[in-house]
């Protein structure tokens, strides 16, 4: 996958897609009615960013369009991650674990996991 950055409201789309697919432009309309104000004109031009971007690939072989993810939640999150880390790597790794220990209220489970990722990443098991 190459680099591939999504806004904010393309994660929107792209969860809902991922969560269920395909979608039509209406049934994501509705499916965001209590979260945004989108309406239909918004969200397809927002698809359209995100087929362009590769992201999703649409189906216009019906009476309405549909949607399908082209990537996975987790190649995505790699993705973002990874864009993070380069965009803040002067402030150092140590500053970002640090922050979401001590900022982000993670759970037990997630501390735990956080320990095992680290571990693996030094060749520990």
């Amino acid at each position: 996958m190459g680099k591939l950055s999504l806004s904010d409201g393309e994660w929107k789309l792209m969860n809902l897609l991922w969560d269920e697919c395909p979608r039509t432009i209406g049934e994501m309309v509705e499916a965001m009615k209590d979260d945004t104000a989108w309406t239909k004109a918004t969200i397809n031009i927002m698809l359209g960013r995100l087929a362009g971007k590769g992201a999703v690939r649409v189906d216009d072989s019906g009476r309405a369009k549909k949607f399908y993810p082209l990537i996975s939640r987790d190649d995505a999150v790699r993705q973002e991650a990874k864009n993070l880390l380069t965009r803040i790597r002067t402030g150092g790794l140590g500053l970002l674990v640090s922050t979401m220990a001590q900022d982000c209220d993670l759970t037990d489970q997630e501390i735990d996991e956080l320990y095992r990722v680290l571990k693996e990443g030094r060749g520990q098991k």
